[in-house]
């Protein structure tokens, strides 16, 4: 009995034994036949212990990563810690521009005007590079640089256009500055820099200006002024068929380079005190006296408004008078250059007759006259007394007077008849810009299409106006200026290599000085360009001027630039 007991004794335990081992068949019988295990929690399933290779690997990856953060953490606070906490005190983060480049200036043939050098006393941006040839300095005009405070700082990050191209077109040419991030040391000794955002070059512009023209006008302008004793001059040449100016230049003029880098105070000084004033461009912003260059406008007024015919004559005496409502036996005298006789309008026209054009504007004998709201109308038709808005800064309105203006400048004196006459030839309180005449002049070459000048190749967003005038009045007063030339007052345009139209003026200043003019286009069968030079305040005595001018670059082009002349 004793021995049954320990039999089974002995099978309990290894009954029980065998049942700490589950075999894989119970594992498949049980998720086989049991429905209730969930799978997903992985009941059912067998599970494997981690094996004690992977747990050593792990402990060794934990203590390397211990090891080596500690050693650095060692080294930055009490290895190098004296150093970094220098370097965190003394260095600084500071964001930095990187300048771009302001845009290349051409002109229309591609030579290089304003372009970009390297400094050499080592600034942070470049410095603009003018071209050296004379003539420029109002078109182009000057910048002014970027500008550091007493710490080195810029306060002034960018280009400031001055005048001119520069300042006009200031947003198209600048570009934009690029940003860096610079750390350095108390001393400004840089140690890491990183670009965050790189430098936009301005946009480069190609005008419409011949630089050879233009140049040689300049020097022609120069040249007759300090020769001839005027105080200054100014010349323009318009395509008459899309507004682009062939070439604008104005004398005196500044140095471009010396006013942008700052520096030459005495040279800058003498610029600022010149009383012939080199910083005022005469060509857009002079305002002068028309004289007689008005008359081909009250020409084709009185045509339009159907006051005459061109084979209307008057009779020049050599004056006219009126009476005087304040001394009836002291009239009114209105003189003529000269005593012309019988002249019809295209007549007067050519050489010049003021008794003509004081009939047409204030009416004489029985020439019924426009008046002085009549004039005043179609000057405005024709561009006066408005800008012209060309692309350049500082232009200048101008003047013409009526009842109103005198009112304003003298007071209560009411208008008269002697003020419509002397308007009429381009007298009186008269006064307009070269750009004005110039513009005016190509409406009637193009036969009334009012352009807006523009000095961009191809007069880019520029736009032009018709004018509601008889085209036989264009025709007419054509012809007039063409006869100028051939047998009138600018006889010295009458050249063998091209047909030129042309109408002079010489406008009164004082008793002893004057302003020479003389405007007109070419050629005169299919006209493709006007012109128009104003000599500023020569001797009275001096019969020299702008058709002198004009005849000297005609010669020019004729030689270099002979296409401009087909």
């Amino acid at each position: 009995m004793l021995g049954n007991f320990k039999r089974k004794i002995k099978s309990w335990f290894k009954s029980s034994y065998q049942n700490q081992f589950i075999t894989p068949d119970e594992i498949f019988l049980d998720s086989s036949n049991l429905s209730e295990l969930d799978t997903d929690q992985f009941e059912g399933r067998l599970e494997k212990p981690i094996s004690k290779l992977a747990i050593k690997f792990l402990i060794i990856c934990f203590l390397f990563l211990s090891i080596t953060y500690s050693s650095k953490i060692w080294a930055l606070q009490i290895k190098d810690g004296d150093a970094y906490l220098e370097r965190s005190e003394n260095n600084r983060l500071r964001t930095s521009y990187i300048f771009s480049n302001r845009g290349i200036i051409y002109d229309r043939e591609n030579i290089v005007l304003v372009t970009n050098t390297v400094s050499p006393s080592g600034d942070d941006f470049s410095r603009r590079n003018y071209s050296e040839l004379p003539g420029f300095s109002h078109l182009l005009g000057y910048v002014k640089y970027p500008t550091k405070d007493k710490a080195g700082f810029y306060w002034e990050t960018n280009f400031v256009g001055q005048d001119g191209v520069e300042s006009f077109y200031d947003d198209e040419v600048l570009g934009a500055n690029g940003l860096k991030i610079v750390e350095t040391d108390a001393l400004g000794k840089i140690h890491t820099q990183n670009i965050t955002s790189p430098p936009i070059d301005g946009k480069s512009l190609r005008l419409s200006v011949d630089s050879r023209v233009q140049n040689k006008l300049f020097e022609i302008i120069k040249n007759t002024s300090e020769e001839r004793g005027f105080q200054g001059g100014s010349g323009i040449l318009m395509d008459v068929r899309t507004g682009e100016i062939l070439a604008l230049t104005s004398f005196p003029e500044y140095n471009p380079t010396i006013l942008s880098d700052g520096d030459d105070s005495a040279a800058i000084q003498k610029f600022v005190l010149d009383p012939l004033n080199p910083f005022l461009n005469r060509a857009i912003s002079g305002l002068y006296v028309p004289g007689s260059v008005i008359k081909p406008f009250i020409a084709i007024a009185s045509l339009n408004e159907g006051l005459v015919s061109p084979a209307k004559k008057i009779l020049s005496t050599g004056s006219i008078s009126i009476p005087n409502p304040y001394f009836p036996d002291k009239p009114s005298v209105f003189t003529d250059w000269k005593a012309h006789g019988w002249i019809d309008l295209i007549d007067a026209l050519a050489i010049s007759s003021n008794v003509y054009f004081y009939s047409l504007g204030g009416g004489y004998g029985d020439q019924k006259g426009l008046g002085i709201a009549k004039i005043e109308k179609y000057l405005r038709e024709f561009g006066f007394g408005q800008k012209s808005g060309i692309d350049l800064p500082g232009e200048k309105i101008g003047v013409i007077p009526n009842p109103e203006w005198k009112k304003k400048t003298f007071g209560d004196d009411e208008w008269r008849l002697g003020d419509t006459y002397h308007t009429s030839i381009g007298q009186y309180g008269v006064q307009f810009t070269p750009i004005q005449i110039l513009r005016g002049i190509a409406a009637i070459a193009n036969d009334g299409i009012l352009l807006t000048p523009s000095i961009l190749n191809g007069g880019v967003g520029q736009s032009s106006t018709p004018i509601e005038i008889k085209k036989e009045a264009f025709e007419i007063v054509k012809e007039g200026m063409r006869q100028a030339v051939l047998r009138g007052t600018a006889g010295g345009l009458n050249v063998p290599y091209a047909q030129i139209a042309a109408k002079t003026g010489t406008a009164e200043i004082g008793k002893q000085s004057l302003n020479s003019w003389v405007t007109g286009f070419f050629p005169y069968e299919n006209p493709k360009y006007a012109f128009v030079v104003t000599m500023e305040r020569g001797p009275r005595a001096n019969s020299t001027g702008g058709v002198y001018v004009m005849r000297q670059l005609f010669d020019w082009m004729n030689i270099n630039t002979p296409e401009y002349l087909e």
